[in-house]
């Protein structure tokens, strides 16, 4: 019996290279891994005694060799094989140990191209797939994870065919991992954006949640490794375990919240902004926030895009919160949340960008992640907008971007007034938004309106007039247009078209 053993992460690996020798198995190995087992008092063949050919290339070329390919793929079921084996001198390697060269921790590093290229393993895919090919003869192990419960079976001989199974889709998982990883971070350091028809996207467990967005459904968190920011990646600094809505919601208000420069507060509820608001600092941003629907920001996520400090975290902790994003905490901020001790306290250095991806029925949607150009904004009524009116015009539109279509966004001072989102009707967000607006106070004279898609007919406009909103941000792009640009003009309201739609479903 042999196994081979070739590994760049070597600890632990030791343990049950011991229980294959114990067992009778002839231990092969890589020049390095052979002196690693060597120095811990095990007999090890290098591989060159077995190929009678050397390492060459700087290690390049050491295992693709009939001898050792040969001695994993042969089929002791298939007589040929059997008697190819026995004529070339091929000997059976029952037992493949492989893991690959750190091509993820290296591009983290920011290898120059030739040096990072050093770290695409070919050897050891090449021998993990082998040995997951032929699993039921050989057995693969390719995860340092699995050392331990492998040597137990092997010594209590008590490894069953469906344990090799699943350590042959282990494998396969790993090497399909590694390859998407090497040509996804490729095509982002060699410029390349075309689509090409057959791609897959690296995919890292991060845990498993307690359930999915309801608890009849499982549910995982998984990290992008070609993604350093975001949500996956954030710290959690406290409170319960994060649920996969608390991820979606959360994810929702960092984007959102990080389009804003100066210190903001938003609060999201069921994947909807419900409060967004700036100010001078993080305590008025979140009253503020807060003021916009203090019904719906019960229970609510909240993120900032500045440090919390003490007087922020005492207001925090008068309500009920399930979820508090930030990028940083004052000591004493987290001294004071860690009373709420079911409250999530998060640290989130921010999001970046990405592929969008949504699963349909048989597949899945792909696209680039939604973005504003603001270069195509344009003043189409006869009265433009105020240096004021601007300012709640923009805001408006980021908020506005970040809800669920039908969206409509009516805000003043940086601050939403009234959200009105995922009507299959325009002119019935705009009313959620003013009726929700008047149901908390607001006086709407003076404010802005943002729309994520054309308005298809001037009602909107004629409702904003009757409120006294006083400007208007949307795409534009209707067949109404002129209809539209002509009610605002009538009753003086000031009207910008973005050139670009933003709709969320």
């Amino acid at each position: 019996m042999r196994a081979l053993i070739s590994v760049y992460y070597k600890e632990g690996v030791e343990e049950l290279a011991k229980v294959l020798q114990e067992l009778g198995y002839e231990i092969v190995s890589s020049s390095s891994t052979a002196k690693y087992l060597t120095e811990r008092g095990l007999k090890v063949k290098e591989i060159e005694q077995i190929t009678n050919f050397p390492e060459i290339f700087g290690g390049r070329v050491k295992t693709l060799h009939p001898f050792i390919h040969g001695g994993i793929l042969m089929r002791d079921w298939v007589e040929e094989d059997k008697r190819q084996a026995k004529e070339l001198g091929i000997e059976p390697i029952d037992v493949v140990v492989v893991n690959l060269y750190p091509f993820e921790e290296k591009l983290r590093e920011g290898l120059e191209e030739r040096e990072l290229m050093e770290f695409v393993d070919i050897g050891g895919p090449a021998l993990i797939r082998a040995s997951a090919k032929n699993f039921y003869r050989v057995l693969v192990v390719c995860d340092p994870a699995d050392y331990r419960w492998v040597a137990q079976k092997l010594r209590e001989k008590s490894l069953t065919l469906e344990d090799r199974k699943y350590l042959a889709v282990k494998a396969f998982s790993l090497t399909a991992y590694y390859d998407a990883l090497i040509s996804n971070a490729l095509a982002n350091l060699f410029g390349i954006s075309e689509m090409f028809s057959q791609m897959a996207i690296p995919l890292k467990l991060v845990k498993g949640l307690r359930y999915g967005e309801n608890p009849h459904q499982k549910g995982w968190l998984f990290s992008n490794p070609l993604e350093s920011l975001g949500i996956a990646n954030s710290e959690v600094l406290q409170g319960k375990d994060m649920s996969f809505n608390n991820y979606l919601d959360a994810d929702s208000a960092l984007k959102l919240v990080f389009q804003f420069e100066k210190p903001a507060c938003v609060i999201v509820k069921h994947n909807n902004p419900c409060g967004t608001a700036l100010g001078e600092s993080p305590s008025e941003a979140f009253l503020k926030a807060k003021e916009a629907d203090p019904e719906s920001a019960f229970g609510g996520i909240v993120a900032f895009n500045c440090k919390v400090d003490e007087e922020c975290a005492k207001l925090l902790t008068e309500m009920f919160l399930e979820v508090v994003v930030a990028p940083e905490y004052e000591p004493k901020a987290l001294e004071i949340l860690s009373t709420k001790k079911n409250l999530r306290v998060i640290r989130s250095l921010g999001f970046s960008y990405y592929w969008d991806i949504k699963k349909v029925s048989g597949g899945y949607l792909l696209q680039e992640e939604d973005t504003i150009d603001w270069e195509k904004w344009e003043v189409v009524s006869k009265r433009a907008p105020t240096e004021r009116e601007v300012k709640d015009l923009e805001f408006a539109f980021k908020v506005c971007k970040f809800a669920k279509s039908n969206a409509v966004v009516l805000a003043k001072n940086g601050q939403t007034l009234g959200i009105g989102t995922g009507n299959t009707s325009r002119v019935d967000s705009l009313r959620c938004a003013i009726a929700k607006a008047k149901r908390f106070g607001f006086d709407l004279r003076g404010a802005v309106m943002a729309s994520e898609a054309f308005l298809p007919f001037r009602d909107s406009v004629d409702i904003c007039a009757q409120e006294g909103i006083t400007a208007i941000v949307q795409p534009g792009g209707s067949i109404r247009d002129k209809e539209v640009i002509s009610a605002c003009d009538e009753h003086g309201i000031a009207l910008i078209f973005t050139g670009t739609r933003h709709f969320r479903h």
